[in-house]
C-alpha cells in the first residue's frame, strides 16, 4: 500500500520490531498522529483463540474511565412505559416496527449503539441481517438487551463500548482521541485490556495475547508489549 509523506515521516519514529512499554506506546501514538482534527486513537488486539468456536468467543462492553471523547447515539427499541424511560434517559432515537421499517425501507443507520428491551427482540430480530455485520445487534453480554434502558444509556453515554473478535481473532475499539493525553489514553487502554484478559476463554490454549497495537486515526501503528500489560 503506497503511503503518502506524512504518514512516512510519522512512521520513522516508530522501531517496527520494538515492543513498547504502554505509556512508551501511547506518547508516540500522539506524536506520530497525522491529521488535522482530533483523532481517535485505537487498540488492535490479536488474541490465541479460533472465533470459529462458539466456546473461544471472546465478546464483552466495559466502560472505559474517560469515556472515547465522541458523541454516540444511541437507539433502543421499547413500547409503553420502557419507551418513555429510555426517551428521559437521553436516547437519541426511541421506538419499535417504526425503526425497523425505518431501517428497512430507507436503509438509515444514523445512530451508534442499539439497545433493546427483553420483550422487543423478536421484533429487532427481523432486521438481524442488516444489524449484525455492522455490529449493531443488540446483545446481551454486552448489556445492550436489558430491561434497564436507563442504567444502559447512561452507560453507553459515559463511554462504555463493545469489544468483539472480528473473523481473523482481533479486536477493534477506540480508546479516546489523541488531546486526551497520555496519562487519560493509558487508564482506559488499561481498563480495556483489563476486561479482555478477564473474559479469556477456559478453551483457550496457548498464548492469549499474540499482538496488541495502538495506533491514532490514519497514523502507524505501535506495538506494546504484551508480557508488560500482563504483569
Amino acid at each position: 500500500m503506497k503511503r503518502g509523506k506524512k504518514y512516512n515521516e510519522a512512521a520513522k519514529k516508530v522501531e517496527a520490531l520494538k515492543l513498547y512499554d504502554v505509556n512508551e506506546a501511547l506518547d508516540l501514538v500522539q506524536q506520530t498522529s497525522i491529521t488535522k482534527f482530533d483523532a481517535t486513537v485505537e487498540a488492535h488486539i490479536r488474541l490465541g483463540v479460533d472465533s470459529r468456536h462458539a466456546d473461544q468467543q471472546v465478546r464483552g462492553a466495559v466502560v472505559l474511565p474517560h469515556g472515547t471523547g465522541r458523541e454516540v447515539r444511541v437507539l433502543v427499541f421499547a413500547k409503553g412505559e420502557k419507551a418513555a424511560e429510555a426517551e428521559a434517559a437521553g436516547a437519541d432515537y426511541v421506538g419499535a416496527e417504526d425503526l425497523v421499517a425505518k431501517i428497512q425501507g430507507e436503509n438509515w443507520f444514523e445512530f451508534d449503539v442499539v439497545v433493546a428491551t427483553p420483550d422487543m427482540m423478536s421484533v429487532v430480530g427481523r432486521i438481524g441481517r442488516v444489524l449484525g455485520p455492522k455490529g449493531l445487534m443488540p446483545n446481551p453480554k454486552a448489556g445492550t438487551v436489558t430491561a434497564d434502558v436507563s442504567k444502559a444509556i447512561a452507560e453507553i453515554k459515559a463511554g462504555k463500548i463493545e469489544y468483539r473478535l472480528d473473523k481473523t481473532n482481533i479486536i477493534h475499539v477506540p480508546i479516546g482521541k489523541v488531546s486526551f493525553g497520555t496519562e487519560k489514553l493509558a487508564d482506559n487502554f488499561t481498563t480495556l485490556m483489563g476486561a479482555v484478559i478477564k473474559a479469556k476463554p477456559s478453551a483457550a490454549k496457548g498464548t492469549y495475547l499474540k499482538s496488541v497495537v495502538v495506533a491514532s486515526t490514519m497514523g502507524p501503528g505501535v506495538k506494546v508489549n504484551p508480557v508488560r500489560i500482563t504483569e
